[in-house]
C-alpha cells in the first residue's frame, strides 16, 4: 500500500553511507534533510553526493541557520543557581564568566525591556531581566543549570531586529541553487518580506528550488496568511515555536497551521521530537506514536525526524515506526473534497482535480494518473486528500522531487511526449510494469490536450489497459 504521508530525514556528514542512505529510502524516506547550523558547505556536498548516487526519487532539503541569537563561543561555562545574577552583554566575541553572560546580538539592550525572559538552550536555563542598564542586561536566574557555548537564545513575545539572512545563508542558498536542489527551509520566518528577500536570490538565478518558510515564533503564527502567499510550504518548527508561546497552545497552533496550508495547496512538515526516545532507545513511546498519528489525522503532507536519524542509534528503525504508524492511519482517513480552496490560480485544474477525488467514492478507481509540467495539478490533488493514489508524471526531474512532499503523490520522471495519446500509453504501461496497477483496474486520468504547458483539461475513467487500447 502506497504510504500517503512523506517522510523527511535529516542526515548528517557523519552517518551518510550509501548503504545507510539506501535502508533509510526503502524504510519510507521521500526527502532529506541538511542542518547547515551544523555543517559546512563541503561536508554538505558529500551528503548531496551521496544521496544522489541512491536514488534521484529522494528530494533534498537545506535548513538554514536563520536569525538567531546565541550564548558566545569563548571564556568559559557559567554555572547558576536560582536567585543568581548574570549580566548579559552583545559581543559576539566576548569571553563569558564570572557572572558575565555574552551573546551574538550586538543589540540587545536596545531591543530587550525589563521583564523580559531569557530563555537559553531550548529552555534549559531561564534568565528574568531587571533591569536594563544600557550597556548590559542585569538577570536573575530562576532555575539551575550550566550556561554552555553557542546555544541558542530564545526571548518569547519580544520582537528582535535581527536581518533575515546571515551570510552563511546567503552561502548555502548560493550552494543549493549551484547543485540543484530542490527545498530550502528557511529559519525563523516571521514576515511575508522574509520569504522575499530569499525568493529574490532564487530568481535572480532562475533556479527552480522552492523555499519552505519555518514557522518559529508568535510572530510567524500571526503573520501566516502573508507568509503563504510567498512560500511554496511550510514547516511547524516545533522546538523553537514550544519555547517562543506557551506549551499547551502549541497542538491548536500545529492544527491550525496545518488546514491554513491545505487550504492554500501548501506542503506542510511537522517536526522536532516526533521519536526523540529513539535516538538511545529502539521503541518509541506511547506519546511519540500519538503524537505522530496526530499529525496525520489532521492530515500534515509529512513529518520529520531530527536527531532520530542524524546521530541516533536507531536511524532505520525510526523511519520505519514513521511508515508503519502512517500506513494504519491512513486506512481510516477519509477524502475531503469539499474543502474550500484559497487563492486558485486555474479554474479548470482545480475543478478537475475536486471532481477526480468526488468520482473515486462511488468508482472501484485504484489510482489516479496525471502529467504535469509544473506539479500544480499533483497538488491541487493533494490538497483533497483523497484516498486513492495520485500518480503524477512529471516531465521535470525537480518537479518529481518537489512533489515528493505532497500527501499522497507518488512521483514519476517522463520524458516529455509527442501527444495526449503517447502520455496515456507511456503513464499506463509505465504503472502496470512497476505493479502499480493491474490492466483491468480502473484508472482516473487527468491530462491535457493542449500541451503539458497548458495546464490540465480534461478527465478520463476506464479500466487500464482499455485506456492503452484506445489510444494507440
Amino acid at each position: 500500500m502506497l504510504k500517503k504521508t512523506k517522510i523527511v530525514a535529516t542526515i548528517s556528514d557523519i552517518n551518510c553511507d550509501e548503504k545507510f542512505l539506501q535502508q533509510l529510502f526503502d524504510a519510507g524516506m521521500n526527502v532529506v534533510r541538511l542542518n547547515t547550523a551544523h555543517q559546512t558547505i563541503e561536508q554538505a556536498k558529500k551528503v548531496v553526493d551521496m544521496i544522489r548516487n541512491v536514488s534521484s526519487r529522494i528530494a533534498i532539503l537545506i535548513d538554514t541557520k536563520g536569525p538567531e541569537i546565541r550564548t558566545s563561543s569563548r571564556g568559559s561555562e557559567i554555572e547558576v543557581e536560582p536567585g543568581d545574577t548574570i549580566c548579559v552583554y552583545g559581543n559576539p566575541e566576548g569571553k563569558s564568566g564570572n557572572g558575565n553572560l555574552f551573546v551574538s546580538y550586538t543589540n540587545i539592550c536596545r531591543d530587550i525591556p525589563k521583564g523580559a525572559y531569557l530563555l537559553i538552550d531550548d529552555g534549559e536555563i531561564e534568565l528574568r531581566v531587571v533591569e536594563n542598564r544600557g550597556t548590559h542586561l542585569e538577570c536573575q536566574a530562576t532555575n539551575s543549570g550550566v550556561i554552555k557555548f553557542r546555544k541558542s537564545v530564545n526571548i518569547p513575545n519580544t520582537t528582535i531586529n535581527l536581518p533575515s539572512l546571515t551570510e552563511k545563508d546567503i552561502r548555502f542558498i548560493e550552494f543549493a541553487i549551484e547543485n540543484n536542489l530542490d527545498f530550502i527551509a528557511h529559519s525563523f520566518v516571521r514576515t511575508k518580506q522574509d520569504v522575499i528577500d530569499i525568493n529574490a536570490i532564487i530568481e535572480k538565478r532562475n533556479s527552480l528550488i522552492k523555499v519552505i518558510a519555518k514557522i518559529e515564533n508568535q510572530q510567524g503564527v500571526d503573520n501566516i496568511d502573508e507568509i503563504l502567499e510567498h512560500t511554496y510550504g511550510i514547516m511547524v518548527a516545533r522546538g523553537d515555536l514550544g519555547i517562543e508561546i506557551p506549551f499547551e497552545k502549541i497542538p491548536t497552533i500545529q492544527r491550525h497551521l496545518i488546514n491554513k496550508c491545505i487550504e492554500s495547496k501548501k506542503p506542510v512538515i511537522i517536526a522536532t521530537q516526533m521519536l526523540h526516545s529513539m535516538i538511545e532507545h529502539p521503541r518509541p513511546t506511547r506519546a511519540e506514536i500519538n503524537d505522530i498519528a496526530s499529525a496525520i489525522y489532521s492530515r500534515a503532507d509529512a513529518i520529520m525526524l531530527s536527531g532520530e536519524t542524524a546521530y541516533g542509534q536507531y536511524p532505520v528503525d525510526a523511519v520505519k515506526t514513521m511508515t508503519s504508524v502512517a500506513r494504519e492511519v491512513e486506512k481510516v482517513l477519509t477524502a475531503d473534497p469539499d474543502i474550500t480552496l484559497t487563492n486558485i490560480n486555474n479554474k479548470i485544474t482545480a475543478t478537475l482535480a475536486r471532481n477526480a477525488v468526488r468520482a473515486c467514492r462511488p468508482l472501484p478507481i485504484k489510482a489516479i494518473v496525471v502529467d504535469t509540467m509544473t506539479g500544480r495539478t499533483g497538488r491541487y490533488l493533494s490538497a483533497f486528500r483523497g484516498t486513492v493514489p495520485v500518480y503524477a508524471m512529471c516531465y521535470n526531474p525537480t518537479i518529481m522531487r518537489q512533489l515528493g512532499l505532497s500527501f499522497g503523490v507518488s512521483a514519476t520522471h517522463m520524458n516529455l511526449t509527442e501527444s495526449r495519446d503517447s502520455f496515456l500509453s507511456d503513464a499506463i504501461n509505465t504503472l502496470i510494469k512497476n505493479n502499480k496497477v493491474c490492466p483491468t483496474d480502473m484508472v482516473l486520468v487527468i491530462g491535457g490536450s493542449f500541451g503539458p504547458n497548458n495546464g490540465a483539461s480534461f478527465m478520463e475513467i476506464s479500466e487500464a489497459e482499455k485506456l492503452i487500447l484506445d489510444h494507440r
